[in-house]
């Protein structure tokens, strides 16, 4: 169910193509004719949808997990996002985070079971996000739409009645320059800066992920995105990913040993799930602490608050 091919070869040095275009994707672009399949996901005493869709339908290739620079395996379900899903809803019965009201951003969503969940928590704002424009099309949002309750399903074009639910949409592109699309991040074209901007509503209350960080060429790019979408100083991100991926390098050790170089956030651990079907997978939550924030507001010219 949860194959793993592409992490046991050597990572391929070969160039990467150019990224793809940064686009937004409408619900009004899926495919009827696709032949899409639903199976359940049992968490317990929540049950989610899955979609199933051919690889090679999608993209003219073979069952492959991962094609660098073309597909980035957004058409699988990974255990990760399962994982996440389980924690974020252990995290709502305990208290500590509430979902109601706030903005939340699925990064390399693929399915989008967090962000449906968030969506299901009551979130105001769901934004997902995936490398590939055929894999929102194709596969995250006919699952949304067949997870969540009608008054909640994106609306099939890029305007969003707030009044009958949340505003759900889905953006495609480089984690490099996605941000230049993403409606809660603050883009200034001229001097090429990017923040959470200084409203009320500006950034991210929520970042989500799940297995994102296997390829160590990617961290930096991610980690950037993640600084410049997330709302200051109370915004938090949720990463699930394995320790270590085998004959890749990426893994929590390699990226939280960035994010403790950078000194801008704390990763606190929520969960580690040893099951014996893979490597050791865990959920971590990352914070900025109120010192980075207040360097973040200095970058930026903005006053400090008390």
């Amino acid at each position: 169910m949860f194959g793993l091919s592409f992490l046991d070869s050597k990572e391929d040095e070969t160039p990467l193509p150019p990224p793809p275009p940064s686009l937004e994707v409408l619900p009004s672009e899926v495919s009827p004719s696709l032949n899409f399949t639903l199976e359940p996901v049992n968490l317990g005493e929540l049950t989610l949808l899955k979609g199933r869709v051919s690889t090679k339908e999608v993209f003219g290739l073979p069952n492959s997990d991962l094609v660098p620079g073309v597909y980035e395996g957004g058409l699988k379900l990974w255990e990760g996002s399962i994982d996440l899903v389980k924690a974020l809803r252990l995290d709502v019965q305990n208290g500590n985070i509430s979902f109601s009201g706030k903005h939340v951003l699925e990064l390399g969503c693929g399915h989008g079971l967090p962000g449906i969940f968030a969506c299901l928590e009551g979130a105001a704002v769901i934004h997902f996000q995936d490398f590939n424009a055929e894999v929102l099309r194709y596969l995250t949002i006919p699952n949304v739409i067949a997870n969540v309750p009608k008054k909640l399903q994106p609306a099939p074009t890029i305007e969003t009645n707030c009044q009958s639910g949340a505003e759900v949409r889905f953006f495609a592109g480089d984690w490099s320059q996605i941000h230049q699309l993403l409606p809660c991040v603050k883009y200034d074209e001229k001097d090429l800066n990017c923040h959470p901007g200084d409203g009320p509503t500006s950034g991210y209350d929520i970042i989500l992920m799940a297995e994102t960080i296997y390829s160590v060429s990617a961290h930096q790019s991610l980690y950037g995105l993640i600084k410049k979408s997330i709302s200051r100083p109370h915004g938090v991100v949720y990463l699930a990913a394995k320790k270590h991926y085998f004959g890749v390098g990426g893994g929590t050790r390699r990226f939280l040993s960035m994010v403790e170089n950078d000194s801008s956030m704390d990763a606190c651990l929520v969960a580690e799930v040893t099951d014996g079907s893979s490597n050791v997978r865990e959920v971590y939550d990352l914070q900025g602490n109120m010192f980075s924030f207040i360097c973040w507001r200095w970058d930026f010219g903005l006053p400090s608050k008390e």
